[in-house]
């Protein structure tokens, strides 16, 4: 099993916390290791169980990061 974090935007209670527990428990291939504000750390037994875990998070109401978003300006947009 691959141990990963999760990082989770639109978490921002303990309800979140819960929710998204819940959700992630009843996925197979998936055991919940921590779950906080923003994060979650799972065990996972396959690249299928992160997408599973991806789509639980997803459907609970929750959005996966899965990278930066950068605010770029293009040089002509600021004269």
């Amino acid at each position: 099993m691959e141990s990963k974090t999760i990082t989770i935007s639109g978490m921002s209670c303990g309800h979140c916390v819960t929710a998204v527990r819940k959700a992630l428990a009843v996925v197979p291939g998936v055991a919940v290791q921590d779950v906080q504000i923003g994060s979650a750390t799972l065990e996972l037994e396959s690249a299928a169980a992160l997408a599973a875990a991806e789509s639980a998070i997803d459907e609970a109401g929750y959005d996966v990061v899965t990278g930066r978003t950068l605010n770029v300006t293009s040089p002509s947009s600021q004269a």
